[in-house]
C-alpha cells in the first residue's frame, strides 16, 4: 500500500529541498564597502563630507573610503584651509588618513588655477584628473559614488 498522493508529493519535496540544501555553495567572505566621496563645491561641502566620512567609519570601520576633489573641491586639501569654525582641515585629514581614508586631488585643477603643488597637504595624493579618478574608482574598482 502506497502513501496518499498529497503526502507522497510533500515527502518527495522535502527530500529535494534537503538534497539542494546539502549542496549549497560555500558562503563568500563579506567584502568591505568601498565608497568614493566626490567633492567639487568648496569648504562648506568639504566640512559636510568630513562629517559624513566620520559617520560612515563609525557605522562601518572596515569601509574603504577615498575622497576625490576637483574644481573648488580641492580647497580643503591645501595648506592653511580652515572650516567655518576656524578648525584647520589638515587635522581632520590627518585623523581620517590614520583610519585608512585616502585623499586625492585633481592636477588639472592645480594647473588651471596656477596653484603650486607645494601648497597641497602631504597626506594628499595628486592624480591627473579628479573626474577620471572618481569614474575609475566607481566603474573599474566597484566603489559606490557619493556626494556629500
Amino acid at each position: 500500500m502506497g502513501l496518499p498522493g498529497s503526502f507522497a508529493r510533500g515527502a518527495a519535496a522535502l527530500v529535494v529541498v534537503a538534497g539542494v540544501a546539502g549542496c549549497a555553495a560555500p558562503v563568500k567572505e563579506q567584502q568591505p564597502v568601498k565608497a568614493v566621496y566626490h567633492l567639487t563645491n568648496g569648504l562648506d561641502e568639504a566640512q559636510r563630507a568630513i562629517g559624513n566620512v566620520r559617520n560612515h567609519l563609525n557605522a562601518d570601520p572596515n569601509a574603504q573610503i577615498v575622497v576625490v576633489g576637483n574644481g573648488d573641491g580641492i580647497q580643503f586639501m591645501l595648506e592653511g584651509a580652515k572650516d567655518r569654525n576656524g578648525n584647520p582641515f589638515e587635522v581632520a585629514i590627518q585623523d581620517l588618513k590614520s583610519k585608512g581614508v585616502d585623499f586625492r586631488l585633481c592636477n588639472n585643477t592645480l594647473v588651471a588655477r596656477k596653484i603650486d603643488r607645494t601648497k597641497v597637504l602631504s597626506e594628499v595624493t595628486v592624480v591627473p584628473s579628479g573626474v577620471a579618478e572618481a569614474a575609475n574608482l566607481q566603474f573599474k574598482w566597484g566603489y559606490a559614488y557619493l556626494r556629500p
